[in-house]
């Protein structure tokens, strides 16, 4: 197993003990015998390393307007916090920092909501409310104006995912597989809908996606779920992938990344590298592709981009999922999931840089870094503005052009 799979599998407590043991049995033995750094260094082993950048002259300028810090924390963890964009204003939480808003065009901090509570999920933003989830399953709903806390409620466990707003409602999406719908001005419990999670499947999820009167999610064993907004009953269940292999870790399908609904037609990928587009009303699939990742889609307005667990970035057709283009060259960089800007798709990578590749080929046309550290969270894209955050909660924004 790569380093890459293992730090993103999500086991029982038991194994974790385990595994974390024999690291550090490992630690103890090489730690005092640096003169032996190399000797067992395999050719496989330096197959599986981060592919190398490579220079390339830019086609596109791309400015960093702007940078602030939202806390720290994420990186012990692995949740993948993003900031979230609505009304002119970035929203970003922190394990260890609360929640920050600042304005969109300049940085300029707006509220701060101080929290010694391990804030993991969202923000999501929505009808006037900033919300969070935590790792001890808390959430808690703020005043998007001015930060003020509103409401507290819990669910079973940790909350990854950001809450997602409307119909009434704030959704949240917990590590367990429920999903539980909160009345969004008071935090009364409405319903909560379960669905099993598989034994081994990756570290995190997504938030889920709202129609009219649907709620569609993402599951960990490979699936997207539709469920009746009003009271949360099953309306249809498709597999984006099927289970299959000779392993627990061969079957890893998760649909990790929120699936994205266009009209009637709603396109959802999985780690399984399988991709779908479906009738939302009727869970019929209406095409399938064999690329695909775990992470969300970057939704142009012809195709579809995606980044897959191998490291490559893959345009496909939005009206038939055909291939159209493939780029290699970030293999192993462990890729964010994919954002639009202008006419570029653009994904984060586990040393701070962010990629530019241009939509009608797959080139490359910009690279700037966020930071010294990793990218997981996803990036997002408002006003032509690009925002993303690290894992150590740094915060910066980008635009195309001086």
């Amino acid at each position: 197993m790569s380093t890459q799979t293992r730090s993103i599998l999500r086991v029982p407590a038991s194994k974790v003990a385990l595994r974390t043991s024999a690291l550090l049995l490992c630690a103890i033995a090489l730690g005092g015998c640096s003169t032996m750094k190399g000797w067992f260094t395999s050719k496989k082993e330096k197959a599986n390393e981060p592919a190398k950048l490579t220079d390339f002259t830019p086609s596109v300028t791309v400015t960093k307007i702007w940078s602030e810090k939202a806390g720290k924390g994420e990186g012990r963890v692995g949740v993948r916090q993003g900031p979230a964009v609505a009304d002119g204003r970035v929203y970003a939480a922190a394990v260890e920092g609360g929640v920050h808003a600042f304005e969109l065009q300049t940085g300029k901090p707006v509220w701060h909501y101080e929290s010694k509570l391990r804030l993991s999920g969202g923000p999501g933003v929505g009808d006037g409310l900033v919300v969070v989830g935590g790792l001890d399953g808390e959430v808690i709903a703020l005043d998007a104006a001015t930060g003020a806390e509103k409401w507290q409620a819990k669910v079973p466990a940790e909350v990854i995912a950001a809450p997602t707003i409307g119909l009434g409602s704030v959704f949240v999406r917990s590590n367990d597989g429920h999903v539980t719908a909160f009345d969004a001005a008071t935090g009364e419990r409405r319903w909560f809908w379960v669905y099993e999670v598989p034994t081994l499947s990756l570290r995190g999820n997504d938030a889920v996606v709202l129609g009219p009167g649907y709620v569609f999610s993402g599951n960990d064993d490979g699936s997207v779920s539709a469920m009746a907004a009003s009271d949360g009953h099953t309306l249809w269940n498709l597999p984006v992938a099927q289970q299959e292999g000779r392993s627990e870790l061969d079957r890893l399908a998760d649909v990790d990344g929120t699936p994205v609904l266009e009209g009637s037609t709603l396109y959802a990928t999985s780690f399984k590298k399988q991709t779908v587009a479906i009738d939302a009303p009727s869970g019929r699939a209406i095409w399938a592709s064999q690329f695909g990742g775990a992470g969300r889609l970057g939704v142009a307005s012809d195709r579809l981009v995606v980044s897959d667990p191998s490291g490559s970035v893959h345009a496909l057709d939005k009206s038939s999922g055909a291939s159209l283009w493939q780029q290699p060259a970030l293999a192993r960089r462990q890729p964010t999931s994919v954002a639009i800007q202008g006419d570029y798709a653009v994904v984060g990578d586990y040393d701070g840089y962010l990629h530019w590749l241009k939509l009608e080929n797959g080139e490359f046309a910009a690279r700037a870094r966020v930071g010294g550290d990793a990218l997981r969270g996803s990036p997002v894209v408002a006003d032509g503005i690009l925002v993303a955050q690290d894992v150590d909660g740094e915060l910066a924004a980008f635009r195309l052009g001086q």
